[in-house]
């Protein structure tokens, strides 16, 4: 196949989709795959469900540099809870479970938990905790660690661990809308968590952010638990970036975009599938694509902009901000972000102030161009500006 030929195919929107390229192309397609195979596939120290080694592709598609910086920021504390609030949300969005953002706050705000809901968002607050202290490195003792305080405290006698188990000790069904495959023999699975612990842990030259990826399709592919597989391939994700130095992987929306993007998000999974029957070669180049397209691409911090949080430090260093309104401000940024509020909701949720105060508070910090008003009907909301 001469090189022009190639490279046509190689441009075409449907790179990845071998079944398509196969129908498009007939007669050049054995060769090209024989070519990208020769040329493109990288592989990786880790093994497919029949022992072949994983591959993956350059991809195409580039990780923009405004948000490769934005993920490498160091954050403070400001948009903790409400960044947490929406992470919370969202993975239990995607895992179809029905919390209320009232009870997240509460958990996220010190409050006891009073039910099994809460108790469960409890558990995910301390695994956010964990995996956010970079001295917590992922080890397999600190993955069962996190896997219980998330997953395994929570779930059924029958889905539990068995004691002295780090994973799952019988058969499972990986299940869409139809049974798509029987997961990794329970045997063998030490040595493939054993082999991601190494390939997490190596110094290689694997950017950061498609090992990130690749770390997430292999414990979605191994299937280590009984349940909650899904969610601790998220958390691991996150875990593996902050470890990087990715300051804001916890201060971005990062289930959120996932929750968005789900049938994509599974469509990626079936196309590594449907590739593999033509290449007999596990690909994933399309879980990569999709977290640069529809994650690493398109994640914000949902905070306030810098102007604003410059206008600030001018007003506390000319001394025109007393000690409560500082609080007051702290804790507008923290719980609420850029969502809008109103004085009665911040006399309830700060729980430390008078409602004079709280009034004063909002029409300063408006007057300063800090907050901005938005009126409905007989009642006025408030917002960071952003």
């Amino acid at each position: 196949m001469d090189i022009v030929r190639f490279t046509e195919i190689l441009k075409d929107k449907h790179c990845y989709e071998l079944k398509k390229l196969k129908y498009k192309y007939p007669a050049d397609f054995d060769e090209f795959l024989g070519n990208l195979k020769a040329l493109y596939y990288y592989e990786l120290p880790l093994s497919d469900l029949r022992g072949e080694k994983i591959v993956y592709t350059p991809n195409f598609s580039e990780i923009t540099s405004k948000n490769l910086r934005l993920l490498l920021k160091d954050q403070t504390q400001s948009f903790a809870i409400k960044s947490a609030e929406q992470e919370i949300v969202s993975t239990c969005a995607i895992e179809n479970i029905d919390i209320s953002r009232e009870s997240v706050r509460n958990i996220l705000r010190g409050f006891a938990p009073v039910n099994e809901q809460e108790n469960r968002i409890l558990g995910l607050k301390k695994g956010f905790e964990f995996i956010s202290d970079k001295k917590n490195t992922i080890t397999e003792e600190n993955l069962f660690a996190l896997y219980n305080m998330t997953v395994g405290d929570f779930l059924s006698e029958e889905n539990r661990l068995r004691e002295g188990c780090f994973y799952r000790d019988a058969s499972v069904f990986v299940v869409s809308d139809k049974i798509e495959h029987e997961g990794l023999d329970c045997k063998k699975i030490p040595e493939y968590m054993n082999s991601l612990i190494e390939f997490i842990n190596a110094d290689d030259s694997i950017n950061d952010l498609v090992k990130a990826a690749v770390i997430h399709f292999y414990i979605a592919m191994v299937h280590p638990y009984f349940d909650g597989n899904g969610r601790i391939a998220r958390l691991v994700h996150l875990w593996f970036l902050i470890q990087k130095g990715y300051q804001s992987a916890l201060f971005i929306p990062f289930s959120s975009e996932i929750e968005k993007s789900r049938k994509k998000y599974y469509e990626a999974f079936t196309l590594i599938n449907e590739n593999k029957e033509l290449s007999c070669v596990t690909d994933v180049t399309p879980i990569i694509s999709y977290f640069i397209n529809n994650v690493y691409n398109k994640v914000h911090t949902g905070g306030v902009g810098e102007e604003v949080m410059s206008a600030y430090k001018e007003m506390l260093g000319a001394g025109n901000v007393t000690e409560k309104e500082n609080e007051l401000w702290q804790f507008v940024l923290s719980f609420y972000g850029t969502d809008s509020f109103s004085t009665k909701q911040l006399e309830k949720d700060f729980g430390g102030a008078a409602y004079a105060t709280i009034r004063g508070f909002v029409l300063k910090f408006e007057k300063y161009g800090l907050l901005t008003s938005e009126k409905y009907s007989n009642r006025v909301k408030y917002r960071c500006l952003k």
